[in-house]
């Protein structure tokens, strides 16, 4: 018999993992992932507040070259503002003088755009972002910013 349990003790053939090793590795990968996880997730809000205040950028350009096109007129209003949402992912300012303007958004964005024929502003805010709404006001000019206090996309007029 002690021939046997020597026999077994000096045979390694059959090694492996231990149940202890295994669930330490199990372990480490959940500690990893709780740490991946959250950082992961505001990666995809700042990059949704950034395609947000892109697109505002794009509809600014779009905008002075409709007012460049049409006799130094911006597009206008005249029911108050006009709420865009990605849904429909291109908008036409309108023609005059036959010329257009597209602006065109990304997805999950809503734009508000209030204009007369001498100023405008434009509003937009992501919905996978943070819920800033970025604004621009050409009668300020200067960049495209997230106000303090901070304002919702209802409140831009």
């Amino acid at each position: 018999m002690q021939d046997i349990i020597a026999r077994m003790r000096t045979k390694k053939d059959d090694e492996g993992f231990t149940l202890i090793e295994l669930l330490v590795v199990v372990v480490i990968i959940g500690v990893l992932v709780a740490i991946a996880v959250p950082v992961y997730l505001n990666y995809r809000q700042g990059a949704a507040d950034k395609s947000a205040q892109s697109d505002v950028r794009g509809a600014i350009s779009t905008i002075e070259q409709y007012y460049t096109d049409n006799g130094n007129v911006y597009p206008t209003t005249p029911t108050g503002k006009q709420v865009w949402s990605a849904t429909k992912q291109s908008f036409n300012l309108g023609t005059a003088t036959g010329t257009t303007g597209l602006v065109t958004l990304s997805d999950k964005t809503t734009m508000t755009y209030v204009g007369t024929d001498k100023s405008y502003l434009v509003c937009a805010t992501n919905g996978g972002g943070s819920g800033k709404v970025y604004v621009y006001d050409s009668t300020k000019g200067g960049s495209v910013s997230a106000p303090t206090p901070a304002v919702s996309i209802d409140t831009c007029k």
